[in-house]
């Protein structure tokens, strides 16, 4: 019997080493994205707990935390094992935000100032229900087999969407939604986000207050090699700035996202390794640190929380869009937009439209051909925080794709020569989901 009680705790003395060694150091990411996770999808879709812990939170490890919400004081925490409890708060305007234990939860705060579009027209370009219409040159019954396929059959949970939308010369050919979702439902576009961010800097471009081929206006480099680092290059993702973008473990992103309160200055930080448009690389740091260059564009943090919304997302009547800060206040451009599907195609409608929304030119043409054109050292997969379709990464589908791409498969993809738009959103992404089929099956079914 001491033997057995021996060999039973030096097996649990092994277990508690190699937990210590391999989870322990995670706990506060694991912990901070389900907090985070939780008090988003309640607060800002008035998601149930259980829908959100068996969807959303449905990640390898992230399954490991415990969850409480409080509507009362509108927060959730989590935590594993009862180690490592973590804080997320919702206000109203700003969304979530997980926040640590130096956080004045007391302390006043602004809020952007929003307007709703009032007319009489039909979606897109207004909030009435879109017109009924039907087009002789669309196959619809190889559209909605396509649409089809693309969700789960009862039971299963392989492709995992949620919303599919198609949208053909302005107008809605096929729209389905998976059990619990609609068309009213707000689902995070994750880095779809990235490419809102963008057009912020269009905007500005636009307006003549900026110019992205200059070096970023950022006084930490200007003694150093990183003073040559022009904004085209962060937009570019080419920047040569370290930054490890890996979610599986402790890298750069998962630091900034569910550790730093002040998320601009996470890619700031970091040296140089390349010279820049030199060497493509992906990073959620250098978006964050766009949106706090464009901070600095305004004398008020109340100008910078406005413009989001009154230069671009109530401009075009994305009226469900809500685009979260961290703890400083900043809009964490790279990873938390949330809207419903609806409004995430009129994002992909207004560049579909070369930047032009109902007779209003809110993006110069030159901006979106620059947003489209291939980075020369992506090898053709990477504009301007959109994704390109040069390269043929979706081989059955034309090259002059581009779109918008966020982590576990949400998309608004773009279609220039077929005037058309596809938002998919979902849990699975390539290449478990078979995006190719999605859009093949609808480009395909467009009869020319």
């Amino acid at each position: 019997m001491k033997k057995l009680f021996k060999f039973l705790g030096l097996a649990l003395f092994i277990f508690l080493l190699y937990f210590g060694y391999t989870t322990y150091p995670k706990l506060d990411l694991i912990s901070g994205f389900s907090a985070k996770s939780v008090a988003s999808g309640h607060f800002i879709d008035n998601r149930s707990q259980d829908l959100i812990e068996k969807g959303d939170n449905d990640i390898e490890m992230i399954t490991l935390a415990k969850n409480k919400i409080d509507d009362n004081g509108k927060f959730a925490i989590s935590s594993v094992y009862g180690l490592k409890e973590r804080k997320a708060i919702y206000r109203e305007g700003l969304g979530a935000t997980l926040i640590n234990d130096d956080f004045d939860t007391t302390k006043s705060y602004e809020v952007p100032k929003r307007t709703k579009l009032n007319n009489n027209l039909p979606f897109p370009y207004g909030n009435k229900e879109p017109k009924d219409s039907a087009f002789a040159n669309v196959d619809y019954a190889k559209l909605n087999a396509a649409v089809a396929n693309a969700f789960d059959a009862k039971g299963q949970k392989a492709k995992r969407t949620r919303s599919v939308l198609v949208i053909y010369k302005d107008k809605i050919i096929a729209e389905k939604y998976d059990t619990g979702f609609n068309n009213d439902s707000k689902i995070l576009g994750w880095s779809m986000t990235k490419s809102i961010t963008s057009a912020m800097f269009g905007i500005l471009q636009k307006q003549g207050k900026l110019d992205i081929y200059k070096p970023a206006p950022i006084a930490e480099w200007a003694n150093d090699e990183r003073s040559k680092i022009t904004i085209a290059n962060l937009l570019n993702m080419n920047s040569g700035l370290e930054w490890e973008e890996d979610y599986t473990k402790i890298s750069d992103v998962t630091e900034m996202l569910f550790l730093d309160g002040d998320m601009s200055q996470t890619q700031l930080k970091k040296p140089a390794q390349f010279k820049p448009n030199s060497h493509w690389n992906y990073s959620s740091g250098t978006t964050n640190l766009l949106s706090g260059i464009l901070r600095k564009q305004f004398k008020t943090h109340q100008e910078y929380l406005d413009f989001w919304y009154s230069a671009l997302i109530d401009k075009i009547g994305m009226s469900s869009m809500l685009v979260e800060t961290d703890m400083s206040g900043n809009y964490v451009g790279s990873s938390y937009g949330w809207a419903t599907t609806r409004d995430w195609s009129k994002f992909g409608l207004l560049y579909l439209h070369k930047g032009n929304w109902n007779g209003e030119q809110i993006l110069d043409e030159s901006w979106v051909k620059f947003t489209a054109t291939p980075t020369n050292t992506s090898n053709g997969k990477y504009g301007a925080h959109f994704w390109l379709n040069a390269s043929g990464k979706f081989p059955d589908v034309p090259k002059d794709l581009f779109y918008c791409s966020g982590y576990q498969g949400q998309m608004v993809a773009i279609f220039p020569s077929h005037d058309l738009v596809i938002v998919r959103m979902g849990l699975k992404e390539d290449p478990e989901f078979d995006f190719n089929g999605l859009l093949s099956g609808v480009v395909g079914s467009l009869k020319k």
